[in-house]
């Protein structure tokens, strides 16, 4: 848990009223260490919304600089910012707004060269570059870290926003099999509506609270259309290309609809099946410097980057649990394995941090 949140604050009690929301779905926002690429229009929208709702920690990624003609929709950012490092200046929004909130500022590209190492510990990347070449990057590295990518445009009077998870069976690529010839819409030739941005970027942003807390139903495959001229919305829906070619420094199954689903295993009926006769194996998918922080005694540390070309080192016919941090990049693991013919693979439900708060208090918590 990040230090200085209390989830149980009376700051959030509005949201913990929530159904579905509670206790436990504050926690997760508390716990959660979200990747957000782009601080501008759109970015100006999702990290308030996110830091506000208590994630505990942020990482914001621009390589740009404030502009003046960035300010009419660009509101994180202020005429005294002009000249400074969109990061930067978003870090201090961020700062006045929630405090407590860690927020790392990264002023550089988002692209092949550094996208694995960003998003290593992340449990949700979102992407509000508007820029169609970093959106293919960070799709490809979310696939391979096993998280979700929420991704949002905006130009001119209309804005799109959706969810990409390969884990789930839909990515960008199966809307949008190749980048197109030209760049598209841009705000600096064809303008942009300030309130597109806001709309796009709120929406954006409560995909990213609804799958880190568990409610509602997010945009998988589905892609949400919103016209600022006549405050209408419709939706396009796609589904996983069936010729999808398998994703480089993968496991060769993309996992799909069609692929038999793990089962999930809670903290507490874990450490029943640990003390028995017949204990499963405990596979890590963390990265390494994480299991240095905290781990399960006997696990089988293996980075999720890693599984693919090092699946051969696990048994098919053994029971597996799968755990990270929160259980998403797990999850996405346990579902992959069972793709390539592990039969007893289940995931640990709320990761390593739900041991730790429900089985073993002395497990540090991060």
């Amino acid at each position: 848990m990040t230090d200085g949140i209390d989830p149980n604050s009376p700051r959030y009690a509005r949201q913990r009223v929530l159904p579905g929301f509670g206790a436990e779905g504050q926690r997760r926002l508390v716990d959660a260490h979200i990747v957000v690429l782009g601080a501008g229009g759109l970015g100006s929208a999702v990290v308030p919304a996110l830091v506000a709702a208590g994630i505990g920690r942020v990482t914001v990624v621009d390589d740009d600089r404030v502009e003046v003609t960035n300010l009419h929709r660009q509101t994180l950012h202020t005429p005294d910012d002009v000249g400074r490092t969109k990061v930067e200046s978003a870090a201090d929004a961020a700062a006045t707004l929630s405090p407590e909130t860690l927020v790392h500022p990264v002023p550089h590209r988002f692209d092949a060269t550094n996208a694995d190492e960003l998003l290593a510990d992340a449990d949700l990347v979102i992407d509000g570059t508007d820029d169609i070449l970093t959106r293919y990057v960070a799709d490809d590295a979310a696939a391979r870290a096993g998280i979700p990518l929420v991704w949002g445009s905006a130009a001119k009077f209309s804005g799109q926003v959706g969810v990409s998870c390969d884990a789930r069976g839909v990515s960008y690529r199966d809307l949008f099999p190749e980048p197109p010839a030209d760049a598209g819409l841009s705000c600096e030739t064809d303008g942009i509506l300030p309130t597109v941005c806001t709309v796009t970027g709120g929406l954006m942003a409560g995909e990213a609270l609804k799958l880190l807390t568990g409610i509602g139903e997010p945009l998988f495959g589905r892609v949400v259309v919103y016209d600022g001229l006549s405050a209408r919305t419709r939706e396009i829906v796609y589904k996983r290309a069936t010729d999808a070619a398998p994703r480089e420094g993968g496991l060769d199954t993309p996992a799909s609809p069609a692929t038999r689903l793990p089962g999930e295993v809670d903290a507490a009926a874990l450490a029943g099946e640990l003390a028995s006769d017949a204990p499963p194996l405990l596979l890590d998918v963390r990265e390494p410097r994480e299991a240095e922080i905290a781990a399960l005694p006997g696990s089988t540390l293996i980075p999720l980057g890693e599984l693919g070309d090092r699946v051969g080192e696990l048994d098919p016919a053994a029971a597996v649990v799968v755990y990270c941090h929160l259980g998403v990049r797990s999850e996405y693991a346990a579902r992959q394995l069972a793709g390539v013919g592990f039969e007893h693979v289940r995931n640990l439900a709320g990761g390593i941090d739900a041991w730790s708060r429900t089985v073993d208090p002395a497990v540090a918590r991060y």
